[in-house]
């Protein structure tokens, strides 16, 4: 492996540590988090709730953080990770570990005082997961490190409902298998049009491994099972008719969108807008069909 730069780094910022939590991906975190807390029975007080939701955040930049330290080497070879605190040599790794391994400590045991311990368990596993079983092992041993991997980033609703109820129900369940099958259709659409990055710092994602082809049609099948998912808690009685006509309407729009990535034969970034248009559109489509669970939910309660 070509290592990152090793000159004396500048003393970091509190911009450098914030871009160590990764803030553009907690944000999804957090809001699945989030919905899962409202969408369950029961009450919390205000406080309490955003407490919860705070540890969750927390939590997912703890994560963040810790993967970076742990992959500083790895971002340095590819454009999209070079100007990271680690790569670009703003930060030193030790402070990363110390930030991520304090930032874990702290959001874990908060959960576990405001809340309950469930969910400070299920916050637990997220992290470790994210770190050990995703980072560590998966991605630089397989072309399913996202496929197992998307577990690390299904948890939020999960961690959310235990925050309110003390238990895990179906809903959350669900919640989890529908980010869980959401992770590769949307991991998979960013990898097809920056291979090169992948394949430069020797990353086994399936477009590298695998090739364009195979990667797209992978990416259908799971488009297919991801949109049986979303659809799934409606028929179950979990939720109403606002959720389910936004779930089925949603996952016919994302497989609308796959199916011209299925049949695009472009192996060049530059023609590779039905990918980037799925990409983008897979972000917005977690975001409103957790919003209209919410909505359903709170119209039922």
């Amino acid at each position: 492996m070509i290592a990152a730069d090793r000159s004396p780094p500048l003393p970091a910022e509190w911009r450098d540590f914030i871009a160590l939590t990764k803030p553009r991906v907690m944000t999804l975190v957090v809001f699945t988090g989030a919905c899962g807390l409202l969408a369950a029975p029961g009450t919390l007080h205000p406080v309490l709730a955003f407490t919860a939701v705070l540890c969750i955040a927390l939590g997912a930049g703890a994560a963040g953080a810790l993967n970076q330290w742990y992959e500083a080497d790895l971002d340095a070879k590819m454009k999209r990770t070079a100007k990271r605190p680690l790569p670009a040599g703003r930060m030193d790794r030790d402070s990363a570990l110390f930030f991520g391994v304090a930032l874990a400590v702290f959001s874990v045991l908060l959960m576990g005082l405001a809340t309950n311990w469930l969910a400070a368990g299920v916050l637990t596993v997220s992290i470790l997961f994210y770190v050990f079983v995703y980072t560590m092992w998966l991605k630089p041993r397989t072309p399913q490190n996202i496929v197992i991997g998307g577990a690390a980033g299904a948890f939020p609703p999960v961690i959310g409902w235990a925050a309110v109820t003390g238990d895990i129900a179906l809903l959350p369940v669900l919640l989890f298998t529908l980010v869980f099958a959401w992770t590769p259709p949307h991991f998979w659409a960013l990898s097809l049009f920056v291979r090169t990055d992948y394949a430069a710092a020797g990353v086994p994602m399936l477009p590298v491994t695998h090739g364009f082809r195979a990667t797209r049609h992978q990416l259908f099948i799971y488009t297919l099972i991801m949109a049986a998912v979303a659809v799934a808690p409606w028929p179950l009685g979990e939720t109403g008719a606002i959720y389910g006509v936004a779930a089925t309407a949603l996952s016919l729009v994302f497989i609308a969108l796959a199916w011209p990535v299925l049949r695009n034969t472009a192996e060049e970034p530059a023609a590779m807008k039905p990918e980037k248009t799925l990409f983008k559109y897979s972000v917005l489509y977690l975001f409103v069909l957790f919003g209209a669970l919410v909505a359903d939910r709170m119209l039922l309660a």
